[in-house]
C-alpha cells in the first residue's frame, strides 16, 4: 500500500533493485483495445504546439486536482510563443534562417516528446477514475517511467495534488534530458551553438503567466521567471518547482490565470496576451532598417506594433519519429526534490520589458554593423 511518502521511497528502492527482471504484466482484450485507444488520441493531440496546449487545459478542467497540467498548459503556451517568436520581427532579423529552423526543431521536438509521454498517463487516470478502479498497470507499455508508476499509484490513495506534480516536473524533465538535451544532433546545431549562448545572454528565457487581476477582464497582468542554465537538469527541475509556486500557491494569480486562459485560446501568437504590443499581421515595410520602437513595454508613439505571427502561419506540422525505449529512473533520491523550498516570487514584467529593449538594441547593433561592412 502506497499511504506515504516513505512508502514510495520503499517501493522504488525494491523497483531498482528488480529492474533488470521487470517484464510487463499480462493483458486483457478490453486492456488492449484501450492502450490502442490511448495510443491513438495521443497521437491526434500531439500534432502541433496548439493542439497539445489545449488538451492539456481540457485535461486540467475535467481534473484540476492534476495540478501539472495547468503548468504544462501555460508552459506550453510559452513554447509556442517562443516558436513564433522566430518569425517575428526582432529573431528574424538577429538568427539566420539555419538557426531559426534548428531553435524551432528543438522547441517542436522537445514539445512533442513531453506530451507524448505525459499524455497517456493522464488517460490511464482517467480509465481509472471512470471505471473507479486504478489501471497503471496499463503504464509500462507506453514506457512511462517506474518512477511515475509507482507516483501515479500514491496519488491514487493519497490525493496528493503536490506531490504528483512535482513528481511530473522531475519525470518530464528528466525524460527530456535522455531524449533532447544529450541528443548529439542538438547539441551541435542548437545548446552547443553561439546563437543558444546569445539567448541566454540577452536574457531571452522569460515564461509568462498572463493573468486577469481582481474582477476586470479588461487588462492582462503577467507573472513569471526567468530561466538559467537550460542545460542543466539541476536547474530545470527547480525552475519548474518555481513555476508551480507562482501558479498554485496564491489564490489570485491561479484564478486570474484560468479565467485569462478561458478567455484567450492558444494561437502561438504574443498578442494573445498583449495585443498593444504585438500584431500577428506585419505591419512594418519589408526590409526597412529597425528603428526603436519599445519603451517600459509600450510601443512608441506612431511605431508599429511588433510582428508575432500565428503559429499556423509561422511553421509547418512536423513529423517525429518515435523514440527509443528506455527508462530514465535510476535514483530514488530525485524524491528530495518533492522537499526543497522554492523561489515563488512571481516578479517578472521589469526582467521583460527590459528583455525586450535589449534585444532592439542587438538587432540595431547588428544593421549598424552590416551597413559599415557594406560601405
Amino acid at each position: 500500500m502506497l499511504d506515504s511518502l516513505s512508502d514510495v521511497k520503499k517501493d522504488l528502492k525494491k523497483k531498482m533493485k528488480k529492474k533488470s527482471s521487470c517484464h510487463p504484466p499480462s493483458l486483457s482484450e478490453n486492456d488492449k483495445k484501450c492502450i490502442e485507444l490511448i495510443r491513438e488520441q495521443t497521437r491526434q493531440l500531439n500534432q502541433n504546439n496548439v493542439t497539445r496546449t489545449q488538451a492539456y487545459l481540457q485535461f486540467y478542467l475535467q481534473y484540476p486536482e492534476v495540478h501539472w497540467a495547468l503548468l504544462g498548459h501555460m508552459i506550453s503556451r510559452n513554447v509556442g510563443w517562443n516558436m513564433t517568436d522566430l518569425k517575428g520581427d526582432l529573431l528574424t532579423k538577429l538568427l539566420s534562417e539555419r538557426d531559426q529552423q534548428a531553435f524551432f526543431s528543438f522547441l517542436e521536438r522537445g514539445s512533442w516528446l513531453i506530451f507524448q509521454d505525459v499524455y497517456p498517463q493522464f488517460s490511464v487516470y482517467d480509465l481509472s477514475v471512470r471505471g473507479s478502479k486504478e489501471m497503471f498497470h496499463l503504464l509500462p507499455f507506453f514506457n512511462t517511467s517506474t518512477f511515475m508508476e509507482t507516483i501515479w499509484r500514491y496519488f491514487w490513495r493519497s490525493g496528493d495534488s503536490y506531490t504528483l506534480a512535482i513528481a511530473l516536473v522531475i519525470n518530464e524533465q528528466s525524460y527530456l534530458e535522455n531524449n533532447l538535451i544529450q541528443n548529439n544532433h542538438f547539441k551541435k546545431t542548437v545548446t552547443g551553438s553561439v546563437s543558444f549562448k546569445m539567448y541566454d545572454f540577452l536574457r531571452m528565457n522569460n515564461i509568462l503567466f498572463p493573468y486577469y487581476a481582481g474582477e476586470k477582464i479588461e487588462k492582462t497582468s503577467l507573472v513569471g521567471a526567468t530561466a538559467r542554465h537550460f542545460t542543466s537538469l539541476h536547474e530545470r527541475i527547480l525552475f519548474g518547482k518555481n513555476l508551480y509556486s507562482i501558479l498554485f500557491q496564491r489564490e489570485e494569480i491561479l484564478a486570474g490565470v484560468l479565467k485569462w486562459a478561458h478567455k484567450c485560446p492558444h494561437t502561438g501568437s504574443r498578442k494573445d496576451y498583449c495585443p498593444d504590443l504585438f500584431n500577428d499581421v506585419n505591419e512594418s515595410l519589408p526590409r526597412s532598417l529597425y528603428k526603436r520602437r519599445i519603451k517600459n513595454c509600450l510601443i512608441k508613439e506612431g511605431a508599429n506594433r511588433l510582428y508575432s505571427p500565428s503559429l499556423k502561419y509561422a511553421w509547418p506540422k512536423t513529423p517525429h519519429e518515435e523514440t527509443k525505449s528506455g527508462d530514465w529512473f535510476e535514483d530514488w533520491h530525485v524524491l528530495d526534490y518533492i522537499h526543497e523550498e522554492a523561489n515563488f516570487n512571481g516578479e517578472i514584467l521589469n526582467n521583460y520589458c527590459k528583455t525586450l529593449e535589449t534585444i532592439e538594441f542587438a538587432v540595431m547593433a547588428k544593421e549598424a554593423l552590416l551597413l559599415r561592412e557594406v560601405e
